[in-house]
């Protein structure tokens, strides 16, 4: 669970996004970023339950920086308005498929993840994986708890067929897109509630099949 204060910090942070005001309120955002740790630590912990490869991680390699590039953004706001983490087998910064934690008030926190802009080799890779191997991602994405959980696959399409694909192929609809992602929205109830890590956990699990197949075009 996350504590009432920290919801309240990016709420205020949202509507005071300047350095001044950061600046004056770091020790709330102290207070927050620690509080936000303890939950990833959390779902750290329950993950290495079934995935090893997580026991050796900390919170820090997992989660984004609060503070903006805004060298190429036409947005010059310094801050994010909101805490973010990345779940994966290198941490954050890894270039594969992987879970992704997103708390902001105002109904926009949510869990989910998958492949988000791939650079144009492992895009290749993946769409030849689920060219190749379509009745097994089909299952997956088709299964009845995976569909309960995410509505639909997120990504961008391109408005054009990839090359070397054609219309009439039947993952077309998957081959076109840029993106590979699913989400699961978290309520603004459920972010100060004693079973957020467990209801993260239980979001985050049931696509574990999802990023695995993407994870296999990484070779």
């Amino acid at each position: 669970m996350l504590q009432a204060k920290t919801i309240s910090f990016i709420g205020k942070l949202s509507k005071n996004n300047n350095k001044p005001w950061f600046d004056k309120h770091r020790d709330e955002y102290e207070a927050a970023k620690e509080d936000f740790e303890l939950l990833v630590t959390e779902i750290l912990g329950g993950l290495s339950v079934t995935e090893p490869m997580f026991k050796e991680q900390k919170a820090k390699d997992c989660i984004f920086r609060i503070f903006r590039d805004v060298r190429f953004s036409k947005d010059k706001t310094p801050y994010k308005a909101h805490f973010g983490a990345f779940f994966s087998r290198g941490g954050r910064k890894f270039p594969g498929a992987g879970y992704y934690l997103h708390i902001e008030p105002g109904g926009k926190s949510f869990a989910g993840g998958g492949l988000w802009v791939p650079e144009a080799p492992l895009l290749k890779a993946v769409r030849q994986e689920i060219d190749y191997n379509f009745a097994e991602f089909k299952k997956i994405i088709e299964d009845k708890k995976f569909k309960k959980v995410f509505a639909k696959i997120d990504g961008e399409q391109l408005k054009t067929l990839p090359a070397g694909y054609k219309e009439d192929n039947p993952a077309i609809e998957y081959l076109k897109m840029k993106n590979f992602t699913v989400g699961h929205n978290l309520p603004d109830t459920d972010l100060t509630g004693k079973g957020l890590g467990k209801k993260v956990m239980d979001v985050l699990t049931t696509m574990r099949p999802f990023a695995d197949f993407l994870n296999r075009s990484l070779g």
